[in-house]
This record gives C-alpha cells, sequence and structure tokens, in this order.
C-alpha cells in the first residue's frame, strides 16, 4: 500500500506530478478537453518522469507544450522513432524535453516522458484532444476522463514491453497522490435539458435565458481515483445537423487543412410502432469474459455484486428473453475458451435448462482475457441460413492487442453485428466502442452504480428491432465545387445509435454560396428522405475541431489498412505520418515532441526516473514496470539505452504451464480475489425475487402454479390455486400481474419475458383470461388492467 502521508510511489519514492486541470468545451456532440498536468522536481538531483494515461479510445490529441518557468515550448509532430531519437538526444545534452506518444497495441493509452528537469523545477504540461461523444441508450451524450487504467492482460507469444504499456507504475485506487479539478462549457443547436456525472458536480449553470449553454464544475477535492463521466441531455436530440468549418487560413488549399470540412449528423428517431417491431429470428452469441478481474466487485459502495455474479444474473434474464425459433451459444473466455455448445443450438426448453445449468457453473477463473482466440473460433463457423449473427461481448476491457482484435471484427464485419459490454471501472473504450463501431453494433458501459442488466436488455431490444438499412449520402453542389468523404460509409444504425460523417470540400463556386446534403434510408421497409442545407462559405477559424476529428478519422481507417494488409502496402505509413503532421492529429506512428534548452546551459548531474503512478483496481495479477535504476546516468547517449532490453518485475505470482493452448493460468486454486487488489464483493444474498420469478419461466413464455411461484408471489400454493383450477393460463397471468403491479421500475429488463408471455397466452385462445386477471388482482392487492397487460 502508498505511504498516504507523503507525495510518494508504492516504493516510497516521490512523485513528480502535483495536479490536473481538465477544461472541456463541448458543442453539441463533440468536445475539446484541455488538460494540464503540474509537475515539480522535490528532489536533489536531475529527474525525468514518466506517466502512463488513457484517454478516451476516439480522441485525437491535437496539442502538446509545456512550460518552464515563464518560457512555453509548443510540440510538433514527428514521425515516432524520429520523436524518440530527438527526445534521447536532448536529454543526452542536458536539455529538457518532453515526449508523448501513442501506445502502439491501443489508442487509448498514451506516455508522456518529462525529461531533465533539474532539482526544485517546476513544469506545467499541456494537452489538448478532440473527441466525438457517445450516445447512450436513453439519448444521453458520454463524455469520459479515465483516470483507470487496469494491466491490460499480454496474449501468449507477445512483446512485453512493445509501445511503452507496460510502463504502467499503479496505486490502489483510492491512493492517488494527486488531484483533478474539471470545469465544463456546453453549448449546443438545441436547449440543455440536464447534466450528470457519477461524481458531484457544483449546480448547473445556464448563461442565457433559451437554456442552450450551460457551464458546470467537479466539486472541490475530487481524488481522480476513478473514470469522471459527464452525461449530457440535449432536447430535440434526432434532428440532423450539417456544420461546416472553415479552413486553417495558414494552411495550403487543397491539403486536408486548406479546405472546409463538413460534420454530418445522423440519429434517426425510430416511431413507436417500429419500435413495436421485433424478430424471431437469429443466431446469439454470448462472448464472456471469465478472466480472474472478473472477481472484483461491480463498484466500491456496500453490498457490491462481483462482476462475473451479475453477468450470470444477466446471462439468466437473456435466456428467457430470446425468442422461440432463435438460435443461441454462450461463450466463457479467459487465457482459454469453452463454448456451451460444440455449434449454436435451436432455442427450446430443453437447450435453455442446459445452458442455465452451465451458467450457474461459470467463474472467474480462467486466468487473463484474451479475446482474440475466441472470436477467431467464432468467425470460422459459418453462419446459420435466416438466422442473421449476432454477437453480445461481455468484458472488463483489459487486452494488450486492441487493434489486433478490432482489425479482426472490421474484416469480419459483413456476416455479424456485434454489441459489447465495458464492465466497471477502467475497461477500455477503444476496445469497447471499437469493436462495436467496426461490428456495426452498439456499445455500452457499466460502471459506479449502474446494473448490468437494463443496459444489456437495451441491446438485445436493438439486435431484435429493425435497424436502419440502405442507407446513401448525396451532396449536391455548385460546378467547381466537390465534395471527398473521409468517412467510410454506413451499412446500418439501430435505434439510439448515431452517425458522424465528415468530408472535404475542395474549390469555389462563382455564384451559388451554398451547398446540400440528402440522406436517404430506409426503416422497416419504408423509405425516408430528409435534405439538409449548409453555407460554403463559414466563419472563420472556429477552433478546427471539425477538421481535426475528419483528419483522426481518415488516419484511423489508413491505419487500419495497413495493419489487414500485413504491413506491405507501400506508401501507407509515410500518409499517415503526412497526415498526422499536416493537421497535428497524433497517430500509430507519429509523437509530438518539444526541447526546452534552458538557455544553453546543461543540466548537470545524473538523472533519476519516476513512474508516476495511474490508479488501477486490481494489482499483483499483471506486470508492472520497475523504474530503470534509481539513477540513469545520462553520460552514454539514452538511444542506446533505450534499445537495451527493460528490466521487468513480474508480479504475476500466477502459476503458468504452456501447453496446446498457450497461457493456462491458475487462478482457480486461488481465492476468488486473491491476487487482485481490490474490495471483497458481498457474499451472495438470496436470489432476488425478481430474478427468482424470471428463472421459473419456461422457453415457451408461461409459468406453472408451483411451490416456487407461490414462494416468490408471498402466497402459499393452495392461496393460489383457491380463485381458479390450476392451469399454466393463470399462473402465467399471476405472474405478469405481479411484474406490472410490483416491479414497473425494471420493466426494461422483464419486458421481452413479458410479451412472451403475453403472446403464449393469446396462442391459448383461453376464454377465461379477463376472470383471470381480475382475480390476480384480487389475489395480489393490485389493480392492473388487462389492456396494461398486452391481452
Amino acid at each position: 500500500m502508498v505511504n498516504c502521508c507523503g507525495l510518494v510511489t508504492v516504493k516510497n519514492e516521490p512523485v513528480p506530478l502535483k495536479s490536473i486541470a481538465v477544461e472541456v468545451s463541448v458543442q453539441g456532440h463533440v468536445a475539446t478537453v484541455s488538460s494540464t498536468l503540474q509537475y515539480e522536481n522535490q528532489e536533489e538531483s536531475p529527474l525525468e518522469a514518466i506517466f502512463v494515461f488513457p484517454l478516451p479510445g476516439e480522441a485525437a490529441v491535437c496539442r502538446f507544450s509545456a512550460k518552464i518557468g515563464q518560457s512555453e515550448v509548443v510540440a510538433e509532430v514527428q514521425e515516432k522513432q524520429k520523436a524518440r531519437e530527438q527526445y534521447d538526444d536532448s536529454l543526452s545534452l542536458g536539455q529538457q524535453a518532453f515526449l508523448l506518444e501513442e501506445s502502439d497495441e491501443s489508442p487509448d493509452v498514451f506516455k508522456l516522458s518529462v525529461g531533465s528537469l533539474p532539482p526544485g523545477e517546476k513544469a506545467s504540461v499541456s494537452l489538448d484532444y478532440v473527441t466525438e461523444l457517445a450516445v447512450q441508450a436513453d439519448d444521453g451524450l458520454r463524455l469520459c476522463l479515465p483516470a483507470v487504467l487496469n494491466p491490460r492482460y499480454q496474449p501468449q507469444g507477445s512483446d512485453i514491453v512493445s509501445g511503452g504499456s507496460a510502463l504502467v507504475s499503479s496505486v490502489p485506487a483510492g491512493s492517488v497522490p494527486y488531484s483533478l479539478s474539471l470545469s465544463a462549457r456546453v453549448s449546443s443547436p438545441h436547449p440543455i435539458s440536464r447534466v450528470e456525472s457519477n461524481c458531484p458536480l457544483d449546480p448547473l449553470n445556464y448563461p442565457n435565458t433559451e437554456k442552450t449553454q450551460a457551464t458546470v464544475s467537479l466539486a472541490a477535492g475530487h481524488q481522480f481515483d476513478r473514470d469522471v463521466e459527464l452525461l449530457l441531455y440535449y432536447q430535440d436530440t434526432h434532428q440532423p445537423t450539417a456544420i461546416v468549418e472553415a479552413a486553417q487560413t495558414s494552411a495550403k488549399p487543397g491539403s486536408l487543412m486548406g479546405d472546409p470540412m463538413v460534420m454530418l449528423s445522423m440519429y434517426p428517431e425510430f416511431p413507436k410502432d417500429v419500435m413495436s417491431l421485433m424478430t424471431s429470428h437469429g443466431e446469439f452469441l454470448f462472448v464472456v469474459d471469465c478472466s480472474g478481474s472478473m472477481s472484483c466487485p461491480m463498484h466500491n459502495g456496500s453490498g457490491a455484486q462481483d462482476r462475473i455474479g451479475s453477468a450470470r444474473d444477466t446471462l439468466l434474464l437473456l435466456l428467457k428473453s430470446l425468442p422461440m425459433g432463435c438460435y443461441f451459444n454462450i461463450i466463457g473466455f479467459g487465457s482459454r475458451y469453452e463454448s456451451f455448445f460444440p455449434k449454436s443450438v435451436e432455442y427450446s426448453q430443453k437447450t435453455m435448462d442446459e445452458a442455465l445449468q452451465k451458467v450457474k457453473a461459470m467463474r472467474a477463473d480462467q486466468g487473463g482475457s484474451e479475446i482474440l482466440q475466441p472470436l477467431k473460433h467464432i468467425y470460422s463457423q459459418p453462419c446459420l441460413p435466416d438466422q442473421p449473427r449476432q454477437l453480445f461481448l461481455f468484458t472488463d476491457g483489459e487486452v494488450r492487442n486492441t487493434k489486433e482484435v478490432l482489425d479482426l471484427v472490421k474484416a469480419n464485419a459483413g456476416s455479424h453485428r456485434c454489441f459489447s459490454f465495458g464492465i466497471g471501472e477502467g475497461a477500455s473504450s477503444a476496445l469497447i466502442s471499437g469493436v462495436a463501431k467496426q461490428g456495426g453494433g452498439h456499445a455500452q458501459f457499466i460502471t459506479g452504480q449502474d446494473r448490468m442488466q437494463p443496459k444489456v436488455m437495451q441491446s438485445l431490444r436493438f439486435a431484435l428491432q429493425p435497424a436502419v438499412v440502405d442507407i446513401s449520402v448525396k451532396w449536391n453542389v455548385p460546378n467547381g465545387v466537390s465534395v471527398t468523404p473521409l468517412s467510410p460509409p454506413i451499412r446500418m444504425l439501430f435505434q439510439g445509435q448515431r452517425a458522424l460523417l465528415y468530408a472535404q470540400i475542395t474549390g469555389e463556386s462563382s455564384g451559388d454560396t451554398e451547398g446540400s446534403v440528402t440522406v436517404k434510408y430506409s426503416l422497416a421497409e419504408q423509405p425516408v428522405e430528409n435534405q439538409l442545407s449548409f453555407s460554403l462559405k463559414p466563419a472563420e477559424d472556429t477552433g478546427l475541431t471539425v477538421h481535426r476529428l475528419g483528419a483522426r478519422t481518415l488516419i484511423r481507417c489508413i491505419e487500419m489498412e495497413e495493419r489487414q494488409g500485413g504491413g506491405e502496402k507501400k506508401g501507407v505509413k509515410e500518409k499517415v505520418v503526412e497526415l498526422s503532421v499536416q493537421s497535428g492529429v497524433s497517430s500509430a506512428f507519429t509523437a509530438f515532441i518539444a526541447v526546452h534548452k534552458v538557455d544553453g546551459k546543461a543540466v548537470q548531474g545524473p538523472m533519476l526516473r519516476r513512474q508516476v503512478p495511474t490508479p488501477t483496481l486490481r494489482q499483483s495479477s499483471m506486470p508492472r514496470m520497475m523504474a530503470c535504476g534509481d539513477a540513469m546516468n545520462r553520460s552514454m547517449p539514452r538511444s542506446v539505452l533505450r534499445r537495451a532490453p527493460m528490466p521487468i518485475k513480474m508480479n504475476f505470482d500466477v502459476q503458468a504451464d504452456m501447453g496446446p493452448r498457450g497461457l493456462r493460468s491458475k487462478f482457480s486454486k486461488k481465492s476468488k480475489s486473491e491476487g487482485f487488489d481490490c474490495p471483497a464483493p458481498a457474499s451472495n444474498p438470496a436470489m432476488d425475487p425478481l430474478l427468482q420469478l424470471i428463472s421459473l419461466q419456461k422457453a415457451s413464455g408461461s409459468w406453472v402454479l408451483e411451490a416456487a411461484l407461490a414462494e416468490v408471489l408471498g402466497k402459499t400454493e393452495e392461496e393460489l390455486a383457491k380463485p381458479k383450477p390450476a392451469s399454466e393460463v393463470w399462473a402465467t397471468v399471476l405472474a405478469l400481474v405481479w411484474l406490472y403491479g410490483f416491479k414497473m421500475e425494471a420493466q426494461e429488463e422483464w419486458q421481452f419475458l413479458a410479451m412472451k408471455a403475453v403472446s403464449w397466452i393469446q396462442a391459448q385462445k383461453a376464454a377465461s383470461v379477463s376472470e383471470c386477471v381480475q382475480a390476480g388482482n384480487t389475489l395480489l392487492g393490485c389493480q392492473v388492467q388487462k389492456e396494461t397487460l398486452g391481452l
């Protein structure tokens, strides 16, 4: 444990990072985030500070600067290896240098190196990034500031230190020795309804009466020991918009930054009659993380259930909600994977019961999270005729080969949809959002006191409902003007899903100053058409947020093409470097470098290296990098030191043996939370009455009159049998009346199994349904109308 009395690491070394201040500017669906990190060298020797930290997976870093005393240096973007060599050479000359680089494995992990700070010196490092805000199922927009960087599982055979991700020094959540302040300015074309957060906020302030602007701040004294979430809610959010941003005045016309750029927002609204349409077809594959980290609790509050327990309850709910006629399978994975069935099976009472027995036996005992192999197995299986494949991925998102996983999902995007769920603090947004985006699905994050079940059922609704398909976008511009799309085409959109498309506008027209875009699509076999107008002469420089996000989109597409081509496609890396340098946006092949020459004087003395800790919920089960010696003699060039193997403290405490299926970690021989520095979950309580009722439902949708049902309803079997003859119709009506009478707050969780029950009752053509509803109300003390039940 860290010594909380001083600013020290887990090894009692001084920590140079003092505080982090964040300013957020939100414009509709897009945000610019500016962070300032304050460092101070309190030691007697020159210091190098290494800070590995997460950013949102969709973020584009666009500015990086450092201030030492009264002097400020602004970083420039260079090819990554060139930037590293310049950083090394500068430190070997005794100069102050700053290097910011993206991890080679995951675009949401960055490493910041602050080099050669003299004794007693202070430095202020600022970085800006732009990001799209994720849309939540309730129409809220989510901005997440990731604080927790959980150790990422390294697949067997990978290089443990590549990309700097292993350079993570971590402390238990709650012991982070630096603080966070945050303020946000929000503006929108539509009124701002409210702003919510998982952390205490100061009251929301509206500067104008239209409520299209708002300011909000994080309450003082926040310890940056968990992800900070802001949820923004606007009125009329489903209106499409087309925003044009002026070119950068200093850039050459015809270049990406030298031309105007347009951002098209599509967020279709689904009519109620469409939302009521449900398919009975599909192959549903539930891929569940059973790694050791899933034994941690869902949150740090009292009575928290462990993650694997919540996953088991969610699988119960999913299995009861599937429609008759579909196919399904469940795959548990860790450092190995296991399928419940050799191949997907038809949904029936027999297969559902068999799956539920296996769900009860699921434990968090399969080592680390290696997602790639189960996905390869799934994609190797042929798709079933007339059964669209729907993949549900549950994980706490801690892998080191994120880019490889995303490439695989994209390569198979034509054969399935992928819905992803990030469980707990620190789930990688690059992984969770990325697989959903590449798989044409929807991403959900379950953090803090969130319950997993309602969010999963929202995604099941998306999977069962019709999607927006046959999407076409046509740009209508005057002669002399052309539009070049930067975003890949959209295949489909679900209810609650939004798409942002970027395009470059080239050329000029002597007459018309307006263009338009026509968006057509089909929803439930009905054609829909929208036309939006936009100005070709936008106001001058508005911060270049749209340009940078457009550049980020184009860079990511090219990077993915390069990886899928095995790195053999000529000129791809050079193209990415050119775009990254031109736009000032980070990429996998570039880094930000800034050098301060300290008035020509070299910093004297051997340099110490200090790892700035990031908070984590799990400690001893993953590798942690030691400092590269308490004192590093800078007389030799650091480029030589960098090429030398970095000493690693392997803090696994896990027995492993190498077999035909790779690494098999023996977590199952430990107690559930051993090897994980997280609070123990609450002891298993009695099953929740709602889950108990759900567990009694048959695959067809009906209930039978039995002692277990009577117990849930708070009655005896005799009391249930007295008003009506014992029958499945009577038992099913009782269950529905109880759900509508006592569990309406959880309707989102049981809506599909209730629909199955109603369909089953109607199929029985029973004449006594009205009497059953009336008798059920009397017995249970409810006043539920027959129409409310859908009968």
